[in-house]
């Protein structure tokens, strides 16, 4: 246990999702392209890993790429590719080194095909590391995750493997990209924006958000342990009535 937690006695945790905002923007006040916001990003999700692994964190999730994230600028795309070819090749030997397991969530179909093999290189050496989940969010979308989901199950039950009557909430959540992960418990998001932006919407149900104007690069050890402070201060009752 981190030495911080055991003096203040922070309930840590387990699972913390991320929207990484605001690379561009911290580049744009340097006077230098978006893309060089989202190289010094990336130097910031490796950090984050150590950091989350030494709290106690056992789950973290990074919002990568997103589906809609294609709109943007041919150089800007092109670069966060480039970004995403070097993290996922350099993510497996730094994962082996620090027990990390590694999944990628999002739709595979529209990346290029060496892209979707150093995914599936990287889950399959990853995947029987017992430390930190890590897990990136690459051309993922929310809604398009869900009607994927709905999608299979219309499948099976077409097939008469399954009734109507026996889709219920665990089925969906079965069939979801992250159907191997539990919930998080506090979603952070960086640059001043208070919105999901499409981000795991149906596992954000019961979710606890933390919003900072910090810029992502500039997101550090002290800002997540700020982030864990105001969860501590929650209290998560999960539909239910507080007990007086």
């Amino acid at each position: 246990m981190d030495r911080y937690n055991e003096e203040l006695e922070l309930n840590i945790p387990a699972h913390v999702a991320v929207i990484l905002d605001g690379n561009g923007r911290w580049a744009k006040k340097r006077f230098m392209p978006r893309t060089y916001g989202h190289v010094q990003g990336s130097k910031v999700v490796e950090d984050m890993l150590y950091i989350a692994d030494d709290l106690g964190i056992q789950y973290f999730t990074v919002y990568a790429f997103s589906t809609e994230n294609w709109k943007r600028s041919e150089e800007e795309v092109g670069t966060l590719m480039g970004i995403l070819r070097k993290y996922l090749k350099d993510c497996v030997k730094k994962s082996m080194k620090n027990n990390v397991r590694c999944r990628v969530i999002g739709r595979r179909e529209e990346l290029s095909e060496d892209i979707v093999e150093s995914i599936v290189n990287l889950e399959e050496k990853t995947k029987n590391n017992t430390g930190l989940n890590f897990t990136i969010a690459i051309n993922y979308g929310g809604r398009d995750e869900i009607a994927r989901s709905v999608r299979k199950i219309a499948q099976k039950v077409a097939a008469g493997e399954i009734n109507p009557d026996d889709i219920d909430e665990k089925l969906i959540n079965d069939n979801l990209d992250t159907w191997e992960l539990p919930d998080p418990d506090l979603l952070i998001r960086t640059s001043g924006e208070q919105r999901l932006s499409n981000y795991l919407p149906w596992q954000l149900a019961y979710t606890e958000f933390y919003f900072t104007d910090v810029l992502w690069p500039d997101f550090n050890r002290e800002e997540l342990i700020k982030a864990c402070e105001k969860y501590n201060k929650r209290e998560r009752r999960f539909g239910g009535v507080k007990e007086e």
